[in-house]
């Protein structure tokens, strides 16, 4: 069933489902532009953005063709973008405010990576977009890898679509995913190794610990790109740590459009997540481009790490 259908037969709110309509319709055009038409899209733009993060082409190309999506839908408020400094003012009677990282690991591209865009959902309010992840109505991600998949969390229901290249239409491929309790994965950049809390190289270790039989009881996946792992663990099971470090004491991902989405998404699908000192949908925003720790996976894993802590 392609998502069209799909929507069609589900009694979801009919905003959002339009805008996961204007999501499918975005992220078709980005798997083009990366698959089909990527004549000068890769590489640095030359430029540098909010978080003085170096700007790859694609970056932008993802963000207009996001953006010019949205402006078509008079429901949406305002837009949040990791690209952008300010927000963009859509429609003043739109319900709704969108932040998205349109290309999530963009600097992967030329590499041959997997990368993807994430997508929160909120209502407009008189806090605008500095509101606690748990009052998300929607978060989504769309991984474009060995093929391009997009994933989306509403009421409380988790689903997979895996695009067709060929009719360029969104077929169902996971229905009602469930994270597995524990899992034997475990991703985190171990570059960082030196220079995190001693607790988490603790909890590391044990993961890999031998068994009686001398074989490996975990085993180590990091792809770089969040979605990417984050993905790979929910449908395994297993954890993913990016904690503080010294020279990012604030953490490195950002907690409105990268943290609290795939928390979103994990929450529906009965997997956690954390910074480590309360759980990531609890958190009240300060500013927009917020960065924190993250930790997210199988619950059996995460609550083995947080023991750690307590």
């Amino acid at each position: 069933m392609n998502l069209s259908n799909f929507l069609k037969n589900k009694n979801y709110n009919s905003e959002l489902k339009n805008i996961l309509l204007n999501i499918q319709s975005g992220s078709i055009e980005v798997y083009k532009k990366i698959n089909e038409e990527n004549n000068d899209v890769l590489g640095s733009s030359g430029q540098k953005n909010i978080q003085n993060e170096e700007v790859q082409k694609l970056d932008i190309i993802a963000n207009d063709i996001f953006i010019d999506c949205f402006s078509k839908n008079s429901t949406i408020h305002s837009v949040l973008s990791e690209e952008n400094e300010d927000t963009i003012d859509l429609s003043n009677s739109g319900k709704y405010l969108i932040a998205m990282d349109p290309l999530d690991g963009s600097s992967n591209i030329d590499v041959n990576i997997p990368v993807g865009s994430i997508f929160s959902i909120l209502e407009n309010n008189i806090n605008h977009f500095l509101q606690a992840g748990k009052h998300q109505k929607l978060a989504c991600y769309v991984i474009y890898g060995t093929s391009t998949v997009m994933v989306f969390a509403i009421e409380n229901d988790v689903f997979s679509f895996t695009l067709n290249t060929k009719t360029k239409e969104y077929i169902l491929s996971h229905d009602n995913i469930k994270t597995p309790e524990d899992g034997t994965i475990f991703s985190i950049n171990e570059g960082n190794y030196n220079s995190i809390d001693n607790r988490i190289i603790e909890y590391v270790n044990i993961c890999k610990n031998l068994n009686s039989s001398g074989k490996r009881t975990h085993t180590g996946r990091f792809v770089g790109s969040l979605v990417a792992d984050f993905h790979r663990n929910m449908l395994k099971g297993g954890i993913f740590i990016y904690p503080k470090t010294s020279d990012k004491p604030h953490g490195q991902l950002r907690l409105i459009y990268e943290c609290n989405p795939i928390a979103f998404i994990a929450k529906n699908a009965n997997a956690k997540s954390t910074s480590l000192d309360q759980d990531i949908l609890s958190i009240i925003p300060s500013k927009m481009h917020q960065r924190t720790p993250f930790v997210v996976g199988s619950n059996n894993m995460v609550n083995k790490l947080l023991s750690f802590f307590n």
